[in-house]
């Protein structure tokens, strides 16, 4: 094993010179500006999610058992696929002319400026369970090689948020280069632990991994249906935490040039968190220790056990410095998250910054509630871990439910990137009974989350209606009275009517003034161009459908024009694909019943 361990870390010395010998490997000028890459993107991510196996596999096995080994693993395939949902948030957003803001501006599209406060809570409660479970943990980790009472790890809890805060108002901030350089230092440390953790498997941990799958299969032979598919949940939300921080590359969109950036470090987490976790859980829990007197250290204790005291220092320290790391991206993330909500409200007194262009006041807010949380908390790691849960499956239900919602309204005609919408509606159903599971079985977080989530919504609804952007873009809009009018001057004994989808393509002869071409919108999606004259675009009222909008128009100019023009009516019928046909299936239902409403108008449905 000796020199199978000295010929994985040769390998991993020249993967590394020749990674480093690449040109524009962490950054790439292009269009007057400098661009992260993929790789730098998901460096940061990596080091986000790796955090994660200094706490997730005990607490996998403290609600599951041993049969945490297998659901870990098949945890990661199904982050896996919401990691593809992920991409196809980023082709959306940039398909929107969206730049930064990730999950938030994409819950801003769908759901509007209200609904959205519920996306804000869930995504604050993840980067602020994610600062202070992760400062709660670099302490348990970081000092578990000393003698050092409760007392004085409690007090250490204040000063590492604290001191992060400081470094974050005087605007000193690891940069990619920097996590890339501790990335390199990880990289051989836990490919060293697995490399020995697989040289030192014993009896006990071939009995352990035995009983483990017996368990986990036992869960898929316990019929009924119903039953499977509750112990599938069970061992999902059991394991969930492990994964945690996988919506930080999407946070990210704003620094990569495209969407492809943002698809090729999904692809890169998959092949190293994807199977890094589950190794190292499989061989922590299958060792030959008492994990339940090693919950906040296991890893640690494990690294200790497999290759000595040093090493077990080396992990110890490793721990400490990713998890500081952590703490800092999510108290830099939930940051620029305010930042976004404050410059769409115009609450500027927030965002005011300092001398050092630091975010000082967001930053000073965040660390009170950290402190607050940590002495409500006690700073217990299983209490954090399970209201972290909860804010983490919120989110990624809410994310995965705004793309079927979008995918629903909108189509797939301006996507590059499209994912299955059957498997969305899986994964949506998987992560909600997730959601349910948790919530039921971790009073703490489920609390937190839905005051979070109440105070948010009660101030969106209260800011939104005096503050929101969509307040100017309605004053701008057409109403149907325009449209009378353009009928009017058109002068023409027939006029064609087109209702269009956003930027669809005008297939007819846009200069001919019995063409009148109409889109209804809504303000929070996209404002209207500059558009030709017989071009109307209506904004779509609050809480009105866009079938009543339609109608709304047809019996405004039915009332108005009179009955010697004739007037058709032209809806178009989506031709990129037949999952687009389908989705329209309930809005054509309704088209349907037009010509019966209205017999003086004549009806068409082109293909566009």
């Amino acid at each position: 094993m000796t020199i199978l361990t000295i010929i994985i870390n040769l390998a991993l010395v020249a993967l590394f010179i020749y990674a480093l010998r690449k040109k524009n490997l962490l950054s790439i000028f292009s269009n007057g500006r400098w661009w992260l890459t993929w790789i730098a993107i998901a460096t940061i991510t990596l080091m986000d999610e790796l955090t994660s196996i200094y706490y997730a596999p005990y607490e996998a096995y403290r609600f599951i058992g041993l049969k945490a080994i297998f659901y870990i693993a098949v945890t990661s395939l199904l982050i896996r696929f919401v990691s593809t949902r992920m991409v196809e948030i980023a082709n959306i957003l940039e398909v929107n002319n969206i730049k930064g803001g990730g999950v938030y501006s994409f819950s801003y599209l769908v759901l509007g400026p209200s609904a959205s406060f519920i996306a804000i809570s869930s995504i604050l409660v993840t980067y602020i369970l994610t600062a202070v479970l992760s400062t709660v943990s670099a302490i348990e980790n970081g000092l578990s090689f000393l003698d050092i009472s409760g007392e004085i790890k409690f007090i250490g809890l204040f000063a590492i948020v604290w001191f992060i805060t400081f470094l974050n108002i005087i605007e000193i901030k690891e940069n990619a280069k920097f996590t890339f350089a501790i990335l390199i230092i990880a990289t051989f440390i836990i490919i060293n632990l697995i490399v020995g953790g697989f040289a030192n498997l014993s009896e006990h941990s071939f009995s352990a991994i035995s009983t483990g799958y017996k368990y986990f299969v036992s869960d898929f032979t316990d019929f009924p249906i119903h039953i499977i598919y509750t112990n599938v949940i069970v061992g999902i939300g059991s394991c969930i935490l492990a994964y945690s921080g996988i919506e930080s590359v999407l946070q990210t969109a704003s620094l990569t040039k495209d969407w492809r950036e943002i698809k090729k470090a999904y692809v890169f987490l998959a092949v190293t968190v994807g199977i890094v976790t589950p190794l190292i859980a499989l061989l922590a829990l299958s060792s030959n220790i008492d994990l339940s007197k090693h919950e906040t250290d296991l890893i640690p204790t494990f690294a200790t056990v497999t290759l000595g005291n040093y090493f077990g220092v080396l992990i110890s320290l490793l721990a400490a410095l990713t998890l500081m790391m952590a703490v800092n991206t999510a108290m830099v993330a939930s940051g620029e998250l305010i930042e976004k909500v404050a410059e769409r409200y115009e609450y500027s007194w927030l965002i005011k910054v300092n001398k050092k262009q630091s975010l000082y006041r967001i930053h000073i807010i965040n660390a009170v509630f950290y402190s607050i949380l940590i002495i409500i908390t006690r700073g217990s790691q299983a209490t954090l871990a399970e209201m972290y849960a909860v804010g983490l499956v919120a989110s990624f239900c809410i994310n995965i439910l705004s793309v079927l919602i979008y995918r629903y309204n909108k189509g797939t005609k301006q996507l590059t990137y499209k994912t299955s919408r059957l498997g969305t509606l899986i994964l949506f159903i998987i992560l909600s009974s997730t959601f349910i599971y948790i919530a039921s079985h971790r009073p703490y977080g489920t609390l937190l989350w839905f005051l979070l989530t109440l105070f948010f919504v009660i101030a969106g609804l209260k800011i939104s209606k005096t503050r929101s952007p969509e307040i100017d873009s309605r004053k701008i809009t057409k109403t149907p009275m325009d449209i009378v009018f353009a009928i009017s001057e058109a002068g023409a004994d027939k006029v064609h009517i087109h209702f269009m989808r956003w930027r669809e393509e005008i297939v007819n002869d846009p200069a001919k003034k019995n063409n009148i071409y109409v889109s209804l919108y809504s303000p929070r999606l996209e404002e209207p161009d500059n558009l030709p004259a017989n071009y109307f675009w209506i904004a779509i009222p609050p809480r009105t459908s866009l079938i009543d909008m339609i109608e709304g128009i047809l019996k405004t100019i039915e009332y108005d024009i009179p009955p010697e023009i004739k007037i058709a009516i032209h809806f178009g019928w989506p031709s990129s694909s037949w999952y687009d046909r389908l989705s329209t299936g309930v809005m054509v239902y309704h088209l349907m019943k037009l010509p019966r409403k209205y017999p003086r108008f004549e009806f068409y449905i082109d293909k566009n």
